[in-house]
């Protein structure tokens, strides 16, 4: 299968979650955000993200996109030891001072404390993987250049309502400019390989949720 280049997200793009003019928003430091967590006011059970110092709210998790993160989730605890990856599951990742998203699955270089003193940072991260039922365009359009411009080598987007998982690799470009390099996208009856785990194989079958058949 051939890679595709994929085009950078424009700066327009990376702000689409956010409805006012940038000079109306009072942005947070991650400092701030996790205060807000520890004195009340955000409470424990808030499905919240910080995306360039916005607190944004998450989308329900639907019964499709549990299934689909218990059955990945299921996968790499089966095949990977621990002292190969930490599997961290909808846990918080600090990309910058501003911005920490909680992907659905993360594979992270193991470390003895299991990050006890701190949530990884972007050289912690081997593989992310975003899950996607109804927030498909969005995760496309602010969580990849995100990750791009973090560094992140991989990331995986799991699109449930076209049954493929798009792979993304070679991050480039830095802030708004960010994106990857490469794309590639795996359909019903092929695998998929980690790339720091070149032994590891999942089919895209048993990653996506069973589909209601009528």
């Amino acid at each position: 299968m051939l890679p595709a280049i994929e085009k950078a997200i424009p700066k327009s793009s990376l702000r689409s979650h956010v409805f006012l003019p940038a000079e109306c928003l009072r942005r947070f430091s991650i400092a701030e955000y996790h205060k807000m967590g520890e004195v009340g006011i955000l409470e424990e059970y808030e499905r919240v993200e910080l995306i360039d110092g916005v607190i944004t709210k998450m989308a329900p998790i639907g019964s499709r996109h549990a299934a689909c993160v218990n059955k990945l989730s299921r996968f790499f605890f089966s095949i990977l030891p621990t002292e190969d990856a930490t599997i961290a599951v909808q846990n918080p990742i600090i990309l910058d001072d501003g911005t920490e998203p909680e992907p659905d699955t993360a594979l992270l270089k193991p470390r003895d404390d299991a990050y006890a003193s701190g949530h990884p940072r972007p050289s912690d991260v081997l593989l992310i993987v975003e899950v996607a039922d109804t927030s498909v365009d969005d995760d496309r359009a602010v969580k990849l250049p995100h990750y791009a411009a973090a560094g992140i080598p991989e990331v995986w987007l799991v699109n449930i309502p076209d049954q493929k998982i798009e792979v993304h690799k070679m991050p480039m470009g830095a802030e708004t400019d960010a994106g990857y390099k490469i794309r590639v996208e795996y359909r019903l009856g092929e695998t998929v390989t980690p790339e720091a785990f070149p032994k590891v194989k999942i089919s895209v079958a048993d990653a996506l949720p069973i589909q209601n058949v009528m």
